[in-house]
Parts: structure tokens; C-alpha cells; sequence
């Protein structure tokens, strides 16, 4: 049995993920941290203050963490150091503290980093990479939309988006929001939403003259992230040190 912890365990995510891995045969949820104690599932959550020593106690096999940038950067370094393998779904690390986990996990643990675990998601990146090769002199836009306790803003997995975008078509430069007199270069238009209870949509659109194509992706429950989540600890159990994605996962 997979003995398996989480970062940010009494959070929307936590417990969706906690309760799959309560149903799995092969796993065992082991417990968690969080920002104040508890328990979930008969399992103690310890404060995250109190993260090596949860480590050291409940000796997890696999850490995940959902939880925020600088928060997780800590869970990933104490993970690492105590040799447990990690999936990280957190998002929104500036490029020091992505240094800074990347530098954590090399050559100690093995760990899945991805932005977005739902495998419809992982698919659609695929479209929107093969649209942009084809597509790239169209003007693009992209929006994406999140419940009202979102922080970051873009979404990480609207900015993979605006990365494959960019690496397919040169275009870099983005106009967040549009106000007043704009007219509109060869820039990236990005849109937020953020309200109620919207657990993630996201949407590019590529227009020419005469004609639009829209890609779009919702989803309508976390679990459908979780499952990917299951997925990407399965995988990574046992894996040779290093940084994974869920291409590895998913066998793309």
C-alpha cells in the first residue's frame, strides 16, 4: 500500500483528493498538514509550521501538494529533503521559487509538476499547441474564468496556455484586460473572471476575417483534477529522481 500526505489537506482539494484515495485498494491516506490542526478521514493534519515533523512521524511515501506558491515551496524543499516523492499542483511560483523547488528536487526525489491534472486539460493543451502552428497569424485570445477564492491570476494552466501559444507562434507580449483607446496589435489578449463557485474554464480563441476558431475546456468538478491527481501519485511512486509531467503520466 502507497502511504500518501497532503499539503493543504482540509482545503476543496485536499479533501476531494483524500476521499478518492480513501476508496483506492493500492492507497492508504496517511494524513496531512494545513494551516490550522485537525484530522480528515481519521487521519491527524498537522499545522504546516509543523511540516518536518509530520514528515518525520507519518513517514509518507508520496507528498501532494495544493496549497500556495510560497507555502509549497516549503512543503516541496522538507518533502525532498526527506526523500519523499511529490505531486505539486499548486500554482503562481514567481521564477525564483520554481528555482528554488527545482534545485530541491534534482537528483534526490522524483516528482510530477503540472499545473493542471485533469487529462481532458492535458489533451486540450495538445489542440491549442496544434492550432497555434497553424494558426499563428490569427489574432488570439485567451480566458479563462475561477471561483470567487482563487488568488492567482492568470490561472497556472491558462499561463501553459499562453507558453505553448508563445512558443508556437513567437507572440510573447499580452494586453491583460482591454480599457479606453486600445487598438489591438499583435499582442495576446488575456481575460479573468473570478466569481462564485466556477471551478475552472478556460478558452482560446484564434480570429481572421470572416472567421473564428474557439477551443474551449470546462470543468464541473474538481475530481475531475483529482483523478488525475491519483494518476500522477501511482506514477510517481518508485520513479528514478527528477521532474515529470503528466505527458510522462499519461503516456502523450
Amino acid at each position: 500500500m502507497t502511504r500518501i500526505a497532503i499539503c493543504g489537506a482540509l482545503g476543496r482539494m485536499g479533501t476531494t483528493i483524500a476521499n478518492l484515495i480513501n476508496d483506492a485498494d493500492d492507497l492508504t491516506f496517511a494524513g496531512g498538514v494545513d494551516i490550522r490542526e485537525g484530522t480528515l478521514l481519521g487521519q491527524p493534519v498537522y499545522p504546516s509550521t509543523e511540516i518536518n515533523t509530520f514528515l518525520q512521524e507519518i513517514k509518507p511515501d508520496v507528498l501532494i501538494d495544493f496549497t500556495i506558491a510560497h507555502a509549497a515551496v516549503e512543503n516541496i524543499v522538507a518533502g525532498a529533503a526527506a526523500g519523499v516523492a511529490l505531486v505539486v499542483g499548486t500554482t503562481g511560483f514567481s521564477p525564483e521559487q520554481r528555482s528554488r523547488i527545482d534545485e530541491a528536487i534534482e537528483g534526490s526525489v522524483p516528482a510530477v509538476i503540472s499545473s493542471n491534472y485533469s487529462v481532458g486539460m492535458n489533451i486540450f493543451w495538445r489542440l491549442v499547441r496544434e492550432a497555434a502552428q497553424r494558426l499563428g497569424d490569427y489574432d488570439i485570445e485567451v480566458t479563462e474564468a475561477h471561483h470567487r477564492y482563487k488568488k492567482d491570476a492568470p490561472s497556472g494552466t491558462a499561463r501553459t496556455i499562453l507558453e505553448i501559444i508563445g512558443e508556437e507562434t513567437g507572440k510573447t507580449e499580452c494586453m491583460y484586460g482591454r480599457e479606453g483607446m486600445t487598438e489591438r496589435k499583435d499582442e495576446i489578449g488575456v481575460h479573468v473572471i473570478r466569481g462564485g463557485d466556477i471551478v475552472g474554464d478556460h478558452t482560446v480563441l484564434f480570429a481572421a476575417n470572416n472567421e473564428t476558431i474557439e477551443l474551449s475546456h470546462r470543468a464541473y468538478d474538481r475530481a475531475v483534477f483529482a483523478h488525475g491527481v491519483i494518476r500522477a501519485a501511482r506514477f510517481v511512486t518508485g520513479k528514478a529522481p527528477g521532474i515529470y509531467t503528466m505527458d510522462d503520466v499519461l503516456g502523450l
